[in-house]
C-alpha cells in the first residue's frame, strides 16, 4: 500500500525537522509497550529532550511509518533524519557507544553498583547454569525497574561485578539503577521461584493473590484492606475485614500515614487496580491489588462466598 502524498509529506517534515525522533507506542512520559519504554529508557539516559510520536493516534501513521521506513516493528528512532533501527539495534548501539556517538552526546562513567545474591538463590542459579558452558549471569533493569535474569555471553560495553562470588554482567542502564539490588529464591503461594528487590525503584502497585492476602490475615499482619466495589455488589459477597471504599472509605484512607500498607479488591481486579492507582499518586507508598479479585478468592480461598 502506497504512502499518501500527505503522509510522506508529514513523516518526511517531523523526520528532518527534528535532531532526534521516535516513532513509538505511547509517549516519552507513558510508553504503551516494553519494547518503546526501553528505547525510551536508554535515550532518556542521554538526552535531556527529544521528540516522540504515538503511531497509536492513527493507524495510517502506525501502517505507514513502517512502509516510510521499510522497517516491519515499533518503535522506530530517527537521527538527524535517517533511520537508524528499532529497539534491538538501539540497545546494541546503546551498548557499543555508538549510540552516544550519533547523538553527540557525553556519556559519564558508571560505578559498578553492589549487588547481594543470598546462598538459596546462588545454589538456584548454579542448578540453573549449562554444565561446561562459558554464560555468565545476565541482570537487566528497564525503564520501568522491571528486572530480568539470563545467562548469556559478554557484550561490548557491559559492566561485570562480582556478587556474592558469581560474576554478574549489567549494560550501562541497568547499572544506574542497579545499586543496592539483592536476588533471592523464595517458596510462595503460587511456587518457587527468584525474588529481586531493588532500593531504587519508584513505587508503584504490587499484585498480591488471593492466596497471599489470605496468609496476611490469617498472620494478623497490619494493613488496611478496601473493598471499591458497589452497594449491591457487597450485599452478594464480601471477604470478612474489608472495608467499603465510599465517600467515608476514602477519608478514612487519605487521614493515613503515607507508609500505611494498603490492599484493594474488586470482583475482579479492574476497579481496585484505578483505585490503587489512584492512592499511589496521593503519596502512600504501599499499595497493593488483589489479583482476580474477590472472585478468586472464592474460587480458590472460600467457597462459601457467594460468585456472581
Amino acid at each position: 500500500m502506497p504512502l499518501s502524498d500527505a503522509l510522506k509529506k508529514q513523516l518526511d517534515d517531523l523526520v528532518s525537522s527534528n535532531k532526534v525522533v521516535l516513532f513509538m507506542k505511547g509517549n516519552r512520559r507513558a510508553p504503551q509497550c516494553g519494547f518503546s519504554a526501553s528505547v525510551v529508557g536508554i535515550l532518556d539516559e542521554l538526552l535531556p529532550s527529544y521528540e516522540t510520536v504515538d503511531v497509536l493516534s492513527s493507524p495510517e501513521l502506525r501502517d505507514g511509518i513502517k512502509i516510510y521506513s521499510e522497517w516491519p516493528t515499533i518503535p522506530q528512532l530517527y537521527i538527524d533524519g535517517r533511520f537508524v533501527g528499532g529497539a534491538d539495534i538501539v540497545k546494541e548501539m546503546s551498548s557499543s557507544g555508538d549510540l552516544a556517538k550519533a547523538l553527540g552526546a557525553t556519556v559519564a562513567e558508571v560505578a559498578p553498583p553492589t549487588i547481594t545474591i543470598t546462598p538459596a538463590a546462588l545454589t538456584a542459579l548454579r542448578e540453573a547454569m549449562e554444565p561446561g558452558s562459558d554464560d555468565l549471569l545476565r541482570l537487566e533493569i528497564d525503564a520501568r525497574f522491571q528486572p530480568g535474569l539470563s545467562f548469556g555471553p559478554r557484550a561490548q560495553g557491559d559492566l561485570e561485578v562480582q556478587a556474592s562470588g558469581m560474576p554478574v554482567l549489567l549494560d550501562r542502564a541497568s547499572a544506574k539503577r542497579a545499586s543496592g539490588v539483592s536476588i533471592d529464591f523464595v517458596e510462595g503461594p503460587d511456587g518457587a521461584g527468584f525474588r529481586i528487590d531493588n532500593p531504587n525503584e519508584p513505587p508503584r502497585v504490587k499484585q498480591l493473590s488471593v492466596a497471599e492476602l489470605k496468609a496476611m490475615l490469617d498472620k494478623k499482619e497490619s494493613f488496611e484492606l478496601f473493598d471499591v466495589r458497589t452497594d449491591h455488589e457487597r450485599t452478594l459477597a464480601q471477604i470478612p475485614g474489608a472495608r467499603q471504599l465510599d465517600a467515608a472509605g476514602q477519608d478514612y484512607a487519605m487521614g493515613l500515614p503515607r507508609d500505611t500498607t494498603l490492599v484493594f479488591h474488586c470482583h475482579h481486579g479492574g476497579r481496585s487496580q484505578q483505585a490503587a492507582e489512584a492512592f499511589l499518586g496521593r503519596g502512600f507508598t504501599k499499595v497493593y491489588n488483589v489479583r482476580g479479585g474477590i472472585d478468586a478468592w472464592s474460587l480458590t480461598v472460600d467457597p462459601s462466598v457467594a460468585r456472581y
